[in-house]
């Protein structure tokens, strides 16, 4: 997040890239239950991971991948189609694409591309890097997409923003549905009750240092 640097050419946002309520305890996540559950009665949740990146928007127009631009303020972001463009998981041209897509993803560096940059960098006498995120957006915003492709960024797709002349029921079908057209869709699951929820968020915290990532946390979504 934050505000859109003058080095890069400005993206407005079709649809915003809004930011996460946080949450601290159960009690709090408790809230959250009851004004769903007010508003619509028992509903279904998705719980996904929270990668420790940065979130970008990727556009197609006709199948082809036409702009990628970073968060920015939710409203206004940077433009850096071509940086995206050296990450191997982001589909450059889509088969049976509608006429135009926009999707939502986090873009990260793992564990063992970050440890082994700053291990290159303290071979010359060079600053270290802070922790994989700094890294990654400092990969991606580089001027030079040469630099961007050597560091290795991975990224996860985790909402659907636009699908022209498609419609969905629920996230999952969306994130299927993106699956099918080779993006690397993140996990998740999907759970019928407020009990199972909490119990795969638990799952999540006591497996988190298993990731190739880092992870900052889990997201709860209604299917």
């Amino acid at each position: 997040g934050g505000t859109a640097s003058s080095r890069f050419a400005k993206v407005t946002h079709a649809y915003p890239l809004e930011s996460l309520q946080d949450v601290f305890s159960f009690d709090e996540l408790g809230e959250f239950y009851s004004r769903v559950e007010n508003a619509v009665g028992q509903a279904e949740y998705v719980v996904e991971y929270k990668i420790d990146g940065l979130s970008v928007a990727l556009e197609y127009v006709d199948g082809v991948f036409v702009c990628g631009a970073t968060r920015g303020d939710g409203q206004v972001g940077e433009d850096v189609t071509k940086n995206l463009k050296t990450i191997k998981d982001i589909p450059k041209k889509l088969e049976n694409a509608p006429p135009h897509l926009i999707v939502r993803g986090e873009v990260y560096m793992k564990k063992s591309v970050f440890d082994a940059l700053n291990a290159e960098l303290e071979l010359h006498d060079k600053p270290l890097l802070a922790n994989p995120r700094n890294a990654a957006a400092g990969s991606l915003r580089q001027l030079d997409s040469k630099i961007a492709a050597q560091r290795r960024l991975d990224i996860q797709v985790f909402n659907l923003q636009l699908c022209q002349g498609r419609t969905f029921e629920t996230h999952e079908q969306s994130l299927d549905y993106l699956r099918t057209q080779n993006f690397k869709v993140i996990a998740h699951r999907v759970v019928n009750s407020i009990a199972e929820c909490n119990e795969e968020i638990v799952a999540l915290n006591e497996s988190r240092d298993q990731f190739p990532f880092d992870m900052d946390g889990a997201v709860v979504k209604v299917n």
